[in-house]
């Protein structure tokens, strides 16, 4: 059996704490436009950190989303480190990504250091992430959702509209019914589990090395070209039609696209396969065409 590479736990915990800084000051402008019903501001976030370099004590209020938002990535993450620990697959411990963006991250992710021989290892790697983010992100938008208000009109001001992904759009018939979706004033917890939404709809592309590949290429093999194939020519018109970005991504997964050979005819088995189900209905409650669109 390979030995297992040694970590460099200070890396990993210096990323770690980078992206918690990054994410409070960003989860602090988020309140601040809160408290005082101002809608979303690009330049606003950038100004928190001028704001926590004044006044530290603000990046209190910056808690609740990067907290959340770290509990979201790292139960993603940590799903797949786990799955992969028990089948004794060499794996990363999980790498944050900061940024001084309007997330204040790009994320998180974990390499995989050793080859995987079955089909169904992969599957359970695959779906691990995306399946943990789940059980924590769909509490955390409830909530964020019951601390959320209504301010006529509020969606559609600011330099930046966010999408209602369907998952959203469900929660907030049952907690604000009758209430237009433009209406209600995300919570930053709120804020924090769209992020994880999104996030969890963008790995659930059933494309290349993806969560959303790995998946599709265990359930259905070398068919899983045709699949990934179609899916990439999808995202050209919701490119053009809906959300640029996606025209970015098509490229960037056309060359991505294709998915290391498993030589393994083991099935999977309806257990495995009822999963892949539950998956793509998770991608369906986390996709949106616009998620994200510059305000008039």
């Amino acid at each position: 059996m390979q030995a297992r590479t040694r970590e460099r736990y200070w890396l990993h915990g210096l990323l770690f704490v980078l992206t918690l800084l990054t994410t409070t000051v960003v989860g602090s402008a988020l309140q601040y436009d809160f408290d005082r019903n101002l809608p979303f501001e690009v330049e606003h976030s950038f100004d928190a950190y001028i704001r926590a370099w004044r006044h530290p004590a603000e990046l209190l209020q910056g808690l609740p989303f990067s907290l959340t938002l770290a509990t979201i990535l790292l139960a993603h993450e940590f799903g797949h480190y786990l799955a992969a620990v028990y089948y004794r697959v060499d794996a990363s411990l999980p790498y944050f990504l900061p940024a001084p963006s309007i997330t204040g991250t790009f994320g998180a992710f974990i390499r995989i250091r050793s080859a995987i021989y079955s089909k169904r290892v992969l599957f359970d790697i695959g779906i691990a992430g995306p399946l943990a983010g789940f059980v924590f992100l769909l509490p955390a938008l409830s909530v964020g959702l019951a601390f959320s208000k209504l301010i006529p009109g509020i969606g559609h001001q600011g330099t930046l509209h966010f999408g209602v992904p369907l998952l959203q759009w469900l929660l907030e018939r049952s907690i604000f019914p009758g209430a237009s979706a433009g209406d209600i004033y995300l919570h930053p917890v709120g804020r924090a589990a769209w992020i994880g939404i999104f996030a969890t709809a963008l790995n659930l592309l059933p494309i290349g090395q993806l969560d959303g590949g790995h998946i599709l290429y265990a359930l259905v093999g070398d068919k899983h070209k045709l699949v990934s194939g179609i899916a990439i020519v999808a995202l050209i018109p919701l490119g053009i039609f809906f959300w640029w970005v996606w025209l970015f991504w098509a490229v960037l997964l056309f060359w991505g696209r294709r998915h290391p050979v498993v030589y393994d005819d083991a099935e999977l088995g309806n257990s495995r396969r009822n999963l892949g189900w539950i998956s793509l209905a998770i991608f369906i409650l986390c996709f949106t065409f616009a998620p994200i669109a510059p305000g008039l």
